[in-house]
């Protein structure tokens, strides 16, 4: 039986490849969610007026990988002390969030945020991750999935 979460760190098409990786996650969806606008497509949440985060939804297999691995992988992948930024991306659509799913996913992501800035590896800076739960997950469109798999790895193009 597989298990669901979704995370945000920055470009969905970056977020989506580094998950993709792990051992255990069977599949990946890019989208967005968090934000007010129905069924919204790529050109809007550019705008940065939706409210919207480019997201990853991270179907996995709970016996191979564990969601607080998956929670490792997320932190190693962004810099999660940046508000709306990752790289040269700008806007609220690249937050760093994690959207739980159930209870037991929001007392695990609140506890390894806590974690990682007790750890003190980020120096002074201060995380700025959002633990929110879930909402609507709108999937991206069909050119977005898989994106650097069916295109390579070049850089982000369009709104970035």
């Amino acid at each position: 039986m597989t298990e669901k979460a979704v995370f945000a760190a920055g470009c969905f098409w970056g977020v989506e490849a580094s998950f993709m990786r792990v051992r255990g996650v069977v599949s990946t969806r890019v989208g967005y969610t968090g934000g007010r606008t129905l069924d919204p497509t790529y050109e809007q949440v550019c705008t940065d007026t939706t409210g919207h985060a480019e997201a990853v939804e991270v179907g996995y297999d709970p016996a191979v990988v564990s969601y607080d691995q998956l929670l490792d992988v997320f932190w190693g992948i962004h810099d999660p002390t940046t508000l709306n930024r990752q790289g040269p991306d700008r806007g609220s659509q690249y937050r760093s969030a994690v959207f739980y799913l159930s209870e037991a996913q929001r007392r695990a992501a609140e506890a390894s945020r806590d974690t990682l800035q007790a750890s003190r590896r980020l120096g002074n800076a201060r995380v700025v991750t959002e633990v929110v739960p879930a909402g609507v997950f709108y999937p991206a469109e069909e050119y977005h999935q898989r994106y650097f798999e069916k295109r390579g790895r070049g850089g982000c193009g369009l709104c970035h």
